[in-house]
Protein backbone atom coordinates (compact mmCIF):
# COMPACT_ATOMS: atom_id res chain seq x y z
CA UNK A 1 0.00 0.00 0.00
CA UNK A 2 1.36 3.64 -0.79
CA UNK A 3 2.42 5.91 2.07
CA UNK A 4 2.72 9.38 1.81
CA UNK A 5 6.12 10.60 1.23
CA UNK A 6 5.88 13.35 3.67
CA UNK A 7 4.08 14.89 6.32
CA UNK A 8 1.44 17.16 6.39
CA UNK A 9 2.18 20.27 7.59
CA UNK A 10 -0.71 22.06 10.57
CA UNK A 11 -0.82 24.70 8.53
CA UNK A 12 -1.26 22.46 5.22
CA UNK A 13 -4.48 20.64 7.17
CA UNK A 14 -5.87 23.66 8.33
CA UNK A 15 -5.98 25.13 5.46
CA UNK A 16 -7.93 22.62 3.92
CA UNK A 17 -10.17 22.41 6.72
CA UNK A 18 -10.94 26.08 6.28
CA UNK A 19 -12.99 25.50 3.64
CA UNK A 20 -15.17 22.44 5.06
CA UNK A 21 -17.76 25.46 6.82
CA UNK A 22 -21.28 24.81 5.46
CA UNK A 23 -22.17 26.09 2.17
CA UNK A 24 -25.38 27.06 0.60
CA UNK A 25 -27.57 27.49 3.74
CA UNK A 26 -30.59 29.04 3.38
CA UNK A 27 -30.80 32.60 3.56
CA UNK A 28 -33.45 33.76 6.04
CA UNK A 29 -34.55 37.10 7.46
CA UNK A 30 -37.28 38.43 9.26
CA UNK A 31 -40.97 39.08 7.87
CA UNK A 32 -41.87 42.27 8.61
CA UNK A 33 -45.94 41.27 8.91
CA UNK A 34 -45.37 38.73 11.49
CA UNK A 35 -41.75 38.84 12.52
CA UNK A 36 -41.03 35.04 12.06
CA UNK A 37 -37.79 33.69 10.22
CA UNK A 38 -38.86 33.63 6.50
CA UNK A 39 -36.43 32.52 3.63
CA UNK A 40 -35.78 35.42 0.95
CA UNK A 41 -37.48 35.95 -1.98
CA UNK A 42 -40.18 33.94 -0.76
CA UNK A 43 -44.10 34.26 1.08
CA UNK A 44 -44.09 34.05 4.82
CA UNK A 45 -45.38 30.27 5.79
CA UNK A 46 -46.39 31.92 8.91
CA UNK A 47 -48.99 34.50 8.16
CA UNK A 48 -49.02 34.26 4.46
CA UNK A 49 -47.07 37.97 2.93
CA UNK A 50 -45.11 38.74 0.60
CA UNK A 51 -44.01 42.35 0.32
CA UNK A 52 -46.94 44.03 2.15
CA UNK A 53 -49.45 41.68 0.74
CA UNK A 54 -51.04 38.93 1.65
CA UNK A 55 -50.37 35.90 -1.51
CA UNK A 56 -51.29 33.26 0.46
CA UNK A 57 -54.45 31.75 2.89
CA UNK A 58 -52.96 30.15 5.73
CA UNK A 59 -54.56 28.42 8.14
CA UNK A 60 -54.94 29.81 11.82
CA UNK A 61 -53.42 32.90 10.80
CA UNK A 62 -55.64 35.83 12.98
Amino acid sequence: MANPKRKHSKARSRSRRANYRVKNVPQTHECPNCSNAKLMHRACPTCGHYRGREVLAVKGYV
